[in-house]
């Protein structure tokens, strides 16, 4: 008798191969579902392959476009990083992933969802976090936190004789000395022979960028328009071409951005679960994204609004990455970030080249920049002595603390 029907997050791997069969043989009914947001994959061969394992339905999911607009495009307008560097791109992607799954799991009536996360990592977070938000009386099967799973299953080659032994088709190219998680925003790449933090990354590993060495010699100049904080257009100066759907946006940019190796970064991060790891990135469109909503926020933002906005943002971030997304706090935070950007409009113009993305313009009908007022060559409505006044009162701050501090000194 079956225990119960279980939606597992599958990729068509070794890893989630060998966890279709392993629930089968304790006893569940397995549906697989596999999301495309991007990844480059062979979707028909992986259906093929749970239909062949024993999967009683197989979903493959196109989220590309909802992906796009309903969890990157918060993140643009937040401009979230994590700890200075991390464009987010695999915490964004959990939430978009798990919230399918959990509808799949309603819709046939699934009392269990199962993932192939790692018990080290924080995607196990994300997943199980989103599913509870979403689906509070589900159950979550995550075998590599079950003792009778990862004992058995030590190491990939307990792994492939495991797919030997059932039937499942074992990886026909070597496996890359290291773990990769590609999406529509990025490529991470960590473990193997990462895991030594001062070892160099392979010059060959990089499969969504060029090398800045290997750019073209010649930049390309984009010129991208926004509008709420989101970018509705961009187009390509010099050749005219111009892309206005978000998916279509957002693949350009990677093109662009990819063609001259933007958005590399190799860092050591904290892990919610309380260790640090080191984490390969590359994310083009992003990076270009980032840049340009920056400067388009800054020409029309008022700076106290923004000084708000910046410590939300890195509060965003933090959610994003340990993954709160479906938290009260992150959907408050989340719209304080949308209204902030209701005037967040115009056109950057920028050139990207060699890794590197640089503004040139930009351009507002809800610009807050006085040209007349700021000009050192025409006097306008600003009279010089209102200076006097900030000078003042942060004079007196700044004597007064110079002076305690050498009254304190003599003391000592």
């Amino acid at each position: 008798m079956s225990k119960g029907t279980v939606v597992l997050a599958y990729s068509g791997g070794l890893d989630t191969s060998c966890i279709l069969v392993w629930l089968k043989e304790e006893g569940y009914d397995v549906i697989t579902y596999l999301a495309n947001i991007g990844q480059v994959e062979d979707f028909d061969a992986a259906k093929k392959k749970a239909e062949s394992l024993g999967a009683k339905k197989v979903f493959i999911e196109d989220l590309r476009a909802e992906f796009v607009e309903e969890f990157i495009w918060p993140s643009v307008q937040a401009s979230a990083i994590y700890e200075d560097r991390y464009l987010l791109g695999t915490s964004v992607a959990r939430p978009c992933i798990a919230r399918r799954q959990i509808q799949i799991a309603r819709q046939e009536g699934a009392q269990y969802v199962s993932h192939g996360a790692t018990g080290k990592g924080n995607d196990q977070i994300r997943f199980e976090l989103t599913c509870y938000a979403l689906y509070p009386e589900v159950q979550i099967i995550a075998p590599w936190r079950i003792p009778e799973f990862y004992n058995r299953f030590v190491g990939r080659k307990d792994l492939m004789e495991y797919a030997e032994k059932h039937g499942i088709p074992v990886p026909v190219t070597p496996k890359a000395p290291w773990s990769m998680d590609a999406n529509l925003m990025h490529i991470s790449y960590e473990s193997g022979i990462l895991e030594n933090p001062k070892s160099h990354a392979p010059a060959g590993m990089y499969l969504m960028t060029k090398s800045p060495e290997d750019a073209p010699n010649s930049p390309d100049v984009l010129e991208i328009e926004f509008k709420k904080g989101v970018p509705i257009k961009v187009t390509h100066v010099k050749e005219g071409k111009s892309k206005d759907t978000p998916l279509d946006i957002f693949s350009y940019l990677n093109e662009i951005g990819g063609r001259h190796g933007v958005g590399r970064i190799d860092i050591v991060e904290n892990r919610f679960i309380g260790m640090k790891s080191r984490g390969i990135y590359e994310t083009p469109g992003g990076t270009i994204l980032y840049h340009a909503h920056l400067d388009i926020e800054t020409f029309t933002m008022d700076r106290e609004v923004r000084r708000i906005k910046q410590g939300l943002g890195v509060k965003f971030a933090e959610m994003l990455y340990n993954g709160f997304w479906y938290s009260p706090e992150c959907e408050f935070v989340r719209h304080c970030i949308d209204k902030s950007q209701e005037s967040v409009e115009g056109k950057v113009q920028l050139s990207v080249f060699k890794g590197q993305v640089y503004i040139l313009g930009r351009e507002s009908p809800k610009s807050l920049y006085n040209e007349e007022l700021v000009s050192m060559d025409v006097q306008g409505d600003y009279d010089p002595c209102d200076a006097s006044g900030f000078i003042k009162i942060n004079a007196v701050r700044l004597k007064e603390h110079h002076r305690l501090q050498g009254e304190h000194r003599s003391k000592h």
